[in-house]
């Protein structure tokens, strides 16, 4: 039975519910009136239940779309004005004890380099991020208990915040480690971490457990409560996603929004961050193997959908996808990107050698965080280092609070020109610093208090006499 306030997964994530979900978006996917009062609905900023919201992604008229497209536009704006949070991944680790079909790390890949990096080499990966400009990161690393035991991910974690290099910091660890134990998430939260981010695959059990053959991943209900018990362990921003291209997707999308009802029925507390990863090609995956890819149209319809859903929700993409892709889905609803990603163990330091292939997947954007950023600034984004919300406690229902009413907005906008202005300062290429000034100057005139717009102006002025981390 289909019980959004449950702590059981196959009944907040119901397959009959899913499947009746389907089947009323298919009978209604022609109905244009009630297309036009879902969206209609959507324009209140109040989100979309995954019924709703699967009627309009079997929408195929061209005009709703369009619509929905305008919509998704917007509401991105309402919540997040022309931000764009930047970030990078960090793999720690390759080593991986599960047999994830879809995975190269997976245990039975015997001609993938394996590697750990020491904590050495975690100084050496971040003071290289660190020189790029870099403030937030994700680690990353596969399941094992002898190799990645929870005691390493915390050395890490210290040693990444322990680490200042010129005008460098990293100011926000997220983690993307594999599900835990209650007891293990007050870990990480009392190490300091942002947010805890766990991809979901598929919400299909059955497939799931196909994909997960073997190792501790196979158990799909304890995987898929995962973030009920990193919630009961004290972090309060959480990150969901599927990997799209393993199912149908009309199916997962549907899961996805039961996933983030869920958390909002029994927490009070929606996802921070929702990831939209799409498979792609690594060391022995071929994802063409997979029969249910979604091409790049269905990509941003999806995009804008959740968008207009979960209008909150932190949005995130990967160089996983082109620079095309990256920016038609950043104007209807991404909110964060990565930028000079590095997939392997290590690789920002010093360049993997040919023979030492440890990626978890190829990179489909290679350029730099400069060309990034200059990139972001030309379609008049604002690129931010920001992570002031997380170390003045905005998280959590305190942030969701602030982001629903709007709020947010005297917090974000002035605190992204004051981390841009640093970047600028520190690390940017001549032409960039140039482009970035100029944006500076007429997005602090679009701060709506008085107030907080001369202080902002007088904390970007002191920024460029080498004052730094100024944030409201």
């Amino acid at each position: 039975m289909y019980d959004k306030k449950s702590l059981k997964a196959e009944e907040f994530i119901n397959d009959d519910e899913i499947l009746d979900t389907l089947k009323y978006a298919d009978e209604n996917k022609d109905n244009l009136a009630l297309i036009d009062k879902i969206i209609d609905k959507a324009r209140l900023r109040k989100g979309l239940d995954h019924r709703e919201a699967s009627v309009l992604l079997a929408c195929e008229d061209s005009e709703r779309i369009a619509k929905i497209y305008d919509l998704a536009e917007q509401i991105k704006k309402d919540f997040y004005g022309d931000r764009i949070v930047m970030f990078a991944p960090l793999y720690l680790s390759n080593y991986c004890v599960n047999g994830c079909v879809y995975c190269p790390y997976h245990l039975k890949n015997k001609h993938i380099c394996r590697k750990k990096l020491t904590q050495e080499e975690v100084k050496s990966e971040v003071i290289a991020l660190q020189d790029m400009g870099h403030k937030r990161l994700a680690i990353e690393a596969g399941e094992d208990p002898v190799n990645n035991p929870i005691e390493y991910i915390l050395e890490c974690i210290k040693t990444i915040y322990s680490i200042n290099h010129k005008n460098g910091a990293i100011r926000r660890v997220n983690v993307n480690i594999a599900a835990t134990t209650v007891e293990n998430y007050k870990k990480l939260k009392d190490a300091g971490i942002g947010t805890y981010i766990l991809f979901q695959e598929t919400y299909n059990k059955k497939s799931y457990e196909e994909l997960h053959p073997t190792g501790p991943k196979h158990n799909y209900d304890y995987h898929t409560e995962a973030m009920d018990r990193a919630m009961q362990g004290g972090i309060d921003d959480v990150g969901l996603g599927v990997l799209f291209g393993l199912e149908l997707y009309r199916y997962e999308f549907a899961g996805l929004l039961m996933h983030a009802e869920h958390l909002e029925a029994v927490h009070g507390v929606g996802p921070h961050t929702i990831s939209v990863p799409r498979i792609k090609h690594a060391d022995d995956i071929d994802p063409d193997s997979f029969d249910n890819g979604i091409d790049d149209e269905t990509f941003a319809k999806i995009c804008a959908l959740i968008r207009i859903s979960v209008p909150y929700t932190g949005m995130i993409i990967s160089t996983r996808e082109s620079k095309a892709v990256r920016e038609k889905v950043i104007r209807l609803g991404v909110s964060q990107i990565s930028g000079a990603s590095c997939t392997s163990v290590g690789g920002y330091a010093e360049p993997e050698e040919e023979d030492e292939n440890t990626a978890q997947f190829d990179v489909s954007d290679n350029r730099t965080l400069d060309e990034v950023v200059n990139w972001l600034m030309s379609l008049g984004y604002i690129p931010s280092f920001c992570t002031a919300c997380y170390r003045e406690g905005r998280t959590g229902d305190r942030f969701m609070s602030l982001c629903k009413s709007g709020q947010i907005q005297n917090c974000c906008h002035p605190n992204a020109l004051m981390t841009l202005k640093e970047y600028l300062m520190d690390y940017a290429s001549e032409d960039t610093r140039k482009i970035g000034e100029n944006l500076i100057e007429k997005e602090l005139l679009k701060i709506p208090n008085e107030k907080v717009r001369k202080i902002a102006a007088q904390h970007i002025a002191e920024i460029e006499n080498g004052s730094r981390d100024f944030r409201f």
